[in-house]
């Protein structure tokens, strides 16, 4: 093995978010004596055993990792994604091949949370209505219509984790009657210190104007909202999805929007990433749309690389990075073997 620490940037920042992530990598690494990074050769949407065969971490920002792509390869120790979802990756193959899965939560806490209150508000006051009928020649009147206060409504997370308390702590200010949040894992301790509280998702459904879904995708969410779920809603409420497409039917959403039995939503995220120009999202005039990009701000480019950065230094120095996944992984023989061959 070369005595070079090289650290693999996955391409997919060549396409989506082109040059953003390189001053923090020249900031970070390029006075590191004995590491070295470089793109990652682009193969396709999952990563092969040969793209990660020379590197010993990898700075992804959405490429998949199956199992099969840890194939014969006992270098790599670390992947650093750029944000908090990792359904693209397989964390037990991870685990099983001693590479520790880490994820950047300080960076994207306060821009995603600000970007479901900026959606949150939009809808409230119908501002793509108003913005469509200023440029059609309408001033007032009861055309462009009248859009709601969030003061003395219910509002309700679907998740109370990092993203969920710190939306919260923004749209408490604003005075809702009642925040509601649904999370099986969320400490009741925790949802009084917040003033939140917690309820059965059908009961969330029901009361609350604004829904806003703050879970992980995975297993237990893919499709949590479904057309039995939101019929619940009020035909007045409005969907605020800034997490992952998926943890919402898309044909149950469509088919809901469509029929206006919700008053509207603003969706950040989709089934289907980039959204075909066929959908019929694309047509409805209740839905406020945004390319998986409402969060991404100065800051948040910011403070992800940072993250995804040291926690390739870390490794890079023989210690167990920060904000771990996969956190047995770091108690493992081979991952400790891993470390220890770095530490110099």
């Amino acid at each position: 093995m070369s005595d070079l620490f090289r650290v693999g940037i996955t391409p997919d920042f060549d396409r989506h978010a082109t040059g953003l992530i390189d001053p923090m990598l020249a900031e970070r690494f390029d006075s590191v004596s004995g590491l070295t990074y470089a793109r990652l050769a682009e193969v396709g949407p999952t990563a092969t055993p040969a793209q990660l065969r020379d590197v010993d971490a990898v700075i992804n920002m959405a490429l998949q990792f199956g199992r099969e792509s840890f194939s014969g390869n006992d270098r790599l120790t670390v992947i650093a994604r750029w944000g908090v979802g990792y359904d693209m990756i397989d964390v037990d193959a991870c685990t099983a091949n001693d590479v520790a899965l880490c994820i950047t939560p300080d960076g994207v806490r306060r821009p995603v949370a600000e970007a479901e209150l900026t959606m949150l508000l939009a809808l409230s006051k119908g501002l793509r209505a108003k913005d469509r009928a200023i440029r059609a020649g309408t001033w007032r009147g009861a055309e462009v219509g009248l859009g709601v206060c969030v003061q003395g409504r219910v509002v309700g997370t679907i998740g109370l984790g990092n993203i969920g308390a710190e939306f919260v702590r923004l749209v408490r200010p604003l005075g809702p009657g009642r925040i509601l949040a649904h999370d099986p894992y969320a400490s009741r301790a925790a949802a009084d210190t917040l003033g939140v509280e917690l309820v059965e998702l059908p009961t969330l459904l029901r009361l609350s104007d604004f829904v806003v879904v703050n879970c992980l995708l995975n297993q237990e969410t893919r499709h949590l909202l479904g057309a039995q779920e939101l019929q619940l809603m009020k035909p007045t409420a409005y969907l605020i999805n800034c997490a992952r497409g998926p943890i919402v039917e898309p044909g149950a959403l469509i088919e809901t929007l469509s029929a206006r039995r919700i008053a509207g939503a603003a969706l950040d995220v989709f089934d289907q990433e980039p959204i075909d120009p066929a959908d019929p999202l694309l047509s409805l005039d209740n839905v406020i749309l945004a390319p998986h990009a409402i969060a991404w701000t100065e800051e948040i480019v910011r403070d992800n690389a940072i993250a995804d950065c040291d926690a390739c230094l870390a490794v890079f120095r023989g210690e167990v990075p920060k904000h771990i996944v996969n956190r047995a992984v770091a108690d493992r023989p081979g991952f400790q073997a891993k470390l220890a061959r770095y530490r110099r």
